[in-house]
C-alpha cells in the first residue's frame, strides 16, 4: 500500500467522529414504527403469557384423578366445561376434566393438557389411553416474557418482528430517533437522465439510481437534487440549499484531481473539506467535509467518487456506518461471513479489496470476471462482497470473509 493512501479502517473510523446521534425523540404508533431506530429500551409492563394456557387443543385434566394402576382400557371421565381462547373457566371439578383449546386459560386445579389426538370422545365424557404427564402443554405464565424485562434495546432498528413484540406487551406507541434526511446531487456535463435523448459523449446517471435507492432502503427521507451543472456557482447553490435541508449530503463525482471537479472548491468556499485517498479497491477518491447553515450549525459531508461500482462500494463499506450512527444505531459492523472462495485471486492489489461474489449451488463463492470499477453488471450478479485485505492473494477452498448484500443494503 502507497503511504499516501488513508488504510480503510481509519477514514471508517474518521466518518464515524462526524457522527453525533440524534438528540430528538418522536412517539410513533408501533404499528408505524417498521425500520425507525429506538432511542429508548423498552420493558415489558406484563407477563406474556399473562396466565397459564393451553399449548393446543385437547383437554385439561387433574393428574390425581386418574388411577395409579392403569385399566386395559383406558379411564372415561365426564367433560365438565368447554373454554375456548380468551374466556376463562370455571374451576375443575374433582373427577372431571375440561375441553380446552389452543390458547385457552387452564383451569384453577388443572395442572395437565392432553392432546385431543391421544383422547376419544364420547359423548359428554372423554377417553384416555394413556396417564397424563403433569405441566404437559402448558404454557406457563411468563414463559415468554417476564414482566419488566427489557424487551428491545435502544439503539435496535426495529424489524416487523420486533413491532410483534411490542404489541405482545400492549405497547400502543414507540420512542424513535427522527427519519434521517439525506440530499444527494450529483455532479458531471456528460451525465443524461434516463427518458433523454443520449447525446454524442454523455451517459445515463446510474448513480443516481442506486444511491436514492440505498438510501431508502436504509430507512432514509432522500432530498434529490439531481444533476448540478460543472460550474462552481451552481455547485455552491446546490450545496447551501442541500446543507440547509438535511441532517447530511453526499455527492457523487467531483472529487477527482481534474480541473472541471468544482466540488471541491464549492464545499471549501461553503464550509470546509478533507480530501482522501482511500486504500481500498474499488474506489480511492474520497472527500469529507462540512457545509454551514444559516444559522451556524453544520451538515456534514461526503463525495463519492463517479464510477458506478466505486460510488456503490464506497457507500456500503464507509458511507453506511456514518448514516447508521446518524440515525441512532449501536452497531454499525456489517455482517461477516466465513465462507469458502470456489475462485482463485492470484494477484491481489495493495490496497483492500472488495470483490463482487456470489453463493454458488455447493454453498462456496463464485467471483464475477470483470472486477472493473465501471461494470455495475456485476452488483446486480453478485450476493455480496469478499473483503480481502491488501496483498492476500486467494487460492480455490481458502476461507474468505464474506459481506452479503442482504445485511448492507437493508440494514
Amino acid at each position: 500500500m502507497k503511504a499516501d493512501l488513508m488504510p480503510f479502517e481509519q477514514a471508517r473510523d474518521a466518518l464515524l467522529a462526524q457522527a453525533t446521534p440524534p438528540a430528538a425523540v418522536e412517539t410513533v404508533p408501533t404499528l408505524e414504527a417498521v425500520g425507525r431506530v429506538l432511542v429508548a429500551d423498552v420493558r415489558a409492563g406484563i407477563d406474556v403469557p399473562s396466565a397459564d394456557n393451553a399449548q393446543m387443543d385437547g383437554y385439561a385434566v387433574r393428574c390425581a384423578d386418574f388411577p395409579a394402576a392403569w385399566p386395559d382400557g383406558g379411564v372415561r371421565l365426564p367433560v365438565s366445561q368447554r373454554i375456548p381462547a380468551g374466556r376463562v373457566g370455571a374451576p375443575l371439578a374433582v373427577g372431571t376434566v375440561a375441553r380446552v383449546f389452543t390458547g385457552a386459560p387452564i383451569p384453577a386445579g388443572a395442572d395437565a393438557i392432553v392432546m385431543q389426538e391421544q383422547v376419544r370422545a364420547d359423548g359428554d365424557a372423554a377417553v384416555f389411553a394413556r396417564p397424563p404427564e403433569p405441566g404437559a402443554w402448558i404454557r406457563r405464565v411468563g414463559d415468554d416474557i417476564a414482566a419488566g424485562q427489557e424487551i428491545l434495546r435502544a439503539g435496535q432498528r426495529v424489524t416487523p418482528q420486533a413491532c410483534g413484540l411490542a404489541a405482545s406487551v400492549g405497547l400502543a406507541t414507540l420512542p424513535v430517533a427522527p427519519r434521517l434526511r439525506v440530499a444527494c446531487l450529483f455532479t458531471g456535463d456528460e451525465l443524461a437522465t434516463p427518458g433523454e435523448p443520449l447525446r454524442p459523449g454523455a451517459i445515463y446517471n446510474s448513480n443516481r439510481f442506486v444511491l436514492c435507492g440505498l438510501l431508502r432502503r436504509l430507512g432514509c427521507d432522500v432530498i434529490d437534487l439531481g444533476i448540478v451543472a460543472d460550474a462552481l456557482e451552481p455547485t455552491r447553490v446546490a450545496l447551501r440549499e442541500a446543507a440547509a435541508r438535511s441532517d447530511l449530503v453526499v455527492s457523487c463525482g467531483g472529487v477527482s484531481v481534474g480541473e472541471e471537479d468544482h466540488v471541491k472548491p464549492a464545499v471549501r468556499a461553503e464550509g470546509g473539506l478533507a480530501l482522501w485517498q482511500v486504500a481500498i479497491k474499488p474506489g480511492k477518491p474520497l472527500a469529507s467535509g462540512h457545509l454551514r447553515r444559516g444559522d451556524g450549525s453544520h451538515a456534514p459531508f461526503v463525495g463519492l467518487p463517479g464510477n458506478p461500482v466505486s460510488s456503490f462500494v464506497t457507500f456500503l463499506m464507509l458511507v453506511r456506518p456514518m448514516l447508521l450512527r446518524l440515525q441512532g444505531r449501536a452497531d454499525v459492523a456489517p455482517l461477516r461471513l466465513s465462507m469458502r472462495a470456489d475462485f482463485d485471486w492470484p494477484r491481489p492489489d495493495g490496497r483492500r479489496e472488495f470483490l463482487r461474489t456470489r453463493i454458488n449451488a455447493q454453498g462456496g463463492l463464485d467471483r464475477f470476471p470483470n472486477q472493473g470499477s465501471a461494470v455495475l453488471t456485476s452488483t446486480v450478479w453478485a450476493d455480496g462482497l469478499v473483503d480481502n485485505p491488501p496483498g492476500r492473494p486467494i487460492r480455490a477452498g481458502d476461507t474468505v470473509d464474506f459481506l452479503p448484500f442482504s445485511a448492507l443494503i437493508d440494514g
